[in-house]
């Protein structure tokens, strides 16, 4: 229990250093609230609207779609630093074309299309007359 007790009063007077400071915060500070002062603040723009309303499911696609190259990229990082020369080349290669058939597929099913102006209409097969 020796080699703990350093770490237990460091957390005490960690605990305790802050609620002081809390604590003469609420006790010292000026407390004249102006409607202004309590209104919320976002990124320096008033808020507009509810913050409850619906995002189209194409912003939470693209969202995973984005974490989903990024973690794969990250996985280059440990490939950079090692001397691998052909064998690390095709393993790069290798990568680089399983993201580019994973960014192919996104593109074509249409994931990266944003708002219905730059959505293409599919095309449905005439049926054909019979004479």
């Amino acid at each position: 229990m020796d080699g703990w007790l350093g770490v237990v009063i460091m957390i005490g007077l960690g605990i305790g250093f802050a609620a002081t400071m809390i604590g003469a915060s609420l006790l010292l500070g000026p407390k004249n609230p102006t409607p202004e002062k309590l209104a919320p603040y976002e990124c320096g723009m008033p808020a507009v609207g509810d913050a409850r309303e619906r995002h189209s499911v194409q912003f939470y696609l693209v969202a995973m779609i984005f974490l989903l190259f990024d973690i794969e990229i990250a996985f280059l990082y440990p490939l950079a630093f090692r001397d691998l020369r052909w064998a690390g080349f095709f393993q790069i290669l290798t990568f680089f074309g399983i993201l580019f058939v994973g960014y192919v597929y996104v593109w074509r099913k249409g994931v990266l299309d944003w708002g219905p102006a730059l959505r293409r209409p599919r095309t449905q097969a005439q049926p054909r007359k019979v004479a």
